[in-house]
């Protein structure tokens, strides 16, 4: 797990000259360890990322090389040795796109608050499992926003960030990291488009639905449960209508928008629990426990709460984006090298006319 975050200076003439890090209680590391992760560096010149592992510290160090206005910088994220994850294979994206982000605010009002948000970032990053980081596209006002702007299809860096300034009243956003975990689910693409400058295009959207459980939960040698338990999921899913689910917000209001909600729906994919384990995961509130039970979420039966509806996220191809495409690009709204651009993205992944174009998480 990530420990401090510290931007260094490379000075020509005086060598390592430490700026700024998050938190900033500590006082920053010895001059000798700059020194030696700068010639690990020179040694290294093919690769911007390197890892240094000093044999007689606690920590391990991760640098980050970037040329900013004719000066060198470069950028340390350690951590303790025991609790080291592998960034550089695991997470490469946010640790390029950071330190960019960083050294370009370096000699602004900005950089406190950067390098503060840049920390977090990497922290909950690290941390958290796909599903969690899912959840949070629908619990995060701004990155539910963005999502919605991309189902219209291809726009630029700039375009959205003024948007989310002038239209949703966004005031100071870091674009950069907030898309890094858009970039983690493989939902979008950036690149740059002639005539454009770098563009951001929806290859994956993301959306959620109830399925039953993998398998029966309850007790199969009751006969009398497994029936009641069978009969009653039969019922549900034979009705079940996912659009007004999803128009009513059952699910992201009930399950997705309630930590201690979905904790139990991920509890009970292990198995049952006591009513009594139930309500202690749900905090003790009887009436949430009663409207899962009438919304079909849990099924209880002799002392025993099962799970009856499992919620799951799904991503899948946005084709309907074809669609606006073609009328903003009527409406000018979009170039034809973005219109273009965006179309030839999507179209690469029809493969056949029955293929599976989704998956479910």
């Amino acid at each position: 797990m990530i420990e401090r975050l510290l931007i260094v200076h490379w000075n020509k003439q005086t060598g390592p000259e430490p700026i700024i890090q998050y938190p900033p209680e500590k006082p920053f590391p010895p001059k000798d360890l700059f020194l030696k992760i700068w010639a690990k560096h020179e040694l290294d010149k093919e690769n911007t990322m390197i890892e240094f592992t000093p044999e007689d510290s606690e920590n391990s160090f991760i640098s980050i090389i970037q040329q900013f206005e004719g000066e060198t910088y470069f950028i340390l994220v350690y951590s303790q040795k025991n609790k080291k994850q592998n960034l550089i294979k695991e997470s490469p994206d946010i640790l390029a796109i950071m330190s960019k982000n960083l050294v370009e605010l370096i000699n602004t009002n900005k950089i406190t608050r950067a390098i503060s948000e840049a920390y977090t970032t990497i922290k909950n990053y690290s941390k958290l499992d796909e599903e969690e980081n899912l959840k949070n596209f629908f619990q995060d006002k701004l990155k539910n926003t963005i999502l919605q702007i991309l189902r219209n299809g291809v726009i630029s860096k700039s375009d959205l960030t003024n948007k989310l300034r002038h239209d949703y009243g966004f005031s100071t956003v870091n674009i950069d990291l907030i898309l890094i975990s858009f970039i983690r689910e493989n939902l979008i693409i950036k690149k740059n488009v002639p005539g454009s400058k770098e563009c951001y295009f929806l290859t994956n959207d993301l959306s959620y639905t109830r399925i039953p459980p993998k398998s029966l939960p309850v007790d199969k040698n009751d006969a009398i449960l497994l029936r009641k338990y069978k009969n009653s999921l039969e019922n549900f899913y034979f009705n079940y209508d996912i659009i007004s689910d999803i128009e009513n917000r059952t699910i992201i209001q009930t399950v997705l928008l309630d930590k201690d909600v979905f904790s139990l729906i991920k509890t009970l994919r292990e198995g049952r629990v006591s009513v009594n384990d139930c309500l202690s995961i749900l905090n003790n509130k009887q009436e949430l426990l009663n409207e899962l039970l009438e919304k079909k979420f849990i099924f209880e039966a002799k002392g025993f709460v099962y799970l009856f509806s499992d919620v799951r996220f799904i991503k899948f191809k946005p084709y309907f984006i074809i669609e606006r495409l073609v009328e903003r690009y009527k409406n000018q709204d979009i170039s034809l090298n973005e219109y273009l651009a965006h179309l030839k993205l999507l179209n690469e992944h029809i493969e056949s006319p029955t293929s599976i174009d989704y998956e479910i998480v």
